[in-house]
């Protein structure tokens, strides 16, 4: 029996995914702009979506509160996500008033078989990157559909963004044969 070492691979390249949630939905807007310019053009937009009914974020931001999800057209390189991330919260900070946050804004990638979601929170199932931010598990792709997992937020587990991150996975797939990756 022979034992067959790992060969190291270059990764596929990722489809970013921006979540942002916010009280004032004539903001949307004016963040979408300024995130397009250093990530480039917008190619899809969710409806808004459901959040979760939680006061974590009422005493800083208001209530209610009100998610939409992007994604860029350019396709980005995994390891980029730390520094989408450090960006966000530079951008969460030009929108914030008095030091209370009015924008969350939440960069993940998805690939052909999980979403990850960027945060500067650590816990046992995230993995460190770099300057404080962590690479958070939060959906796996299995048999057909996004499939939540112990630790996923609630809003990730519901059926509203699942569907809109299975019609993001539908675009990937169609760009990674686009440029001859295969999955």
């Amino acid at each position: 029996m022979t034992n067959v070492m790992s060969i190291s691979r270059e990764p596929k390249p990722a489809k970013l995914v921006i979540s942002m949630f916010m009280q004032d939905k004539e903001r949307f807007q004016e963040v979408t702009r300024s995130l397009s310019e250093p990530l480039g053009l917008v190619d899809m937009v969710s409806p808004w979506l459901p959040f979760n009914k939680t006061d974590y974020y009422t005493a800083e931001m208001g209530a209610p509160l009100f998610r939409r999800l992007i994604t860029y057209h350019k396709l980005m390189e995994q390891e980029a996500l730390a520094d989408v991330k450090l960006a966000t919260n530079e951008l969460e900070g030009e929108f914030a008033v008095k030091g209370k946050r009015r924008v969350n804004i939440d960069p993940g990638y998805l690939l052909s078989e999980r979403f990850v979601l960027a945060t500067g929170k650590n816990y046992t199932h995230r993995i460190y990157l770099r300057e404080g931010i962590y690479a958070d598990l939060t959906l796996i792709y299995h048999k057909g559909r996004f499939r939540s997992l112990d630790w996923t937020y609630p809003d990730y587990a519901g059926e509203a963004i699942i569907d809109f991150l299975k019609s993001v996975r539908n675009r990937y797939m169609y760009q990674l044969r686009e440029v001859g990756t295969f999955c």
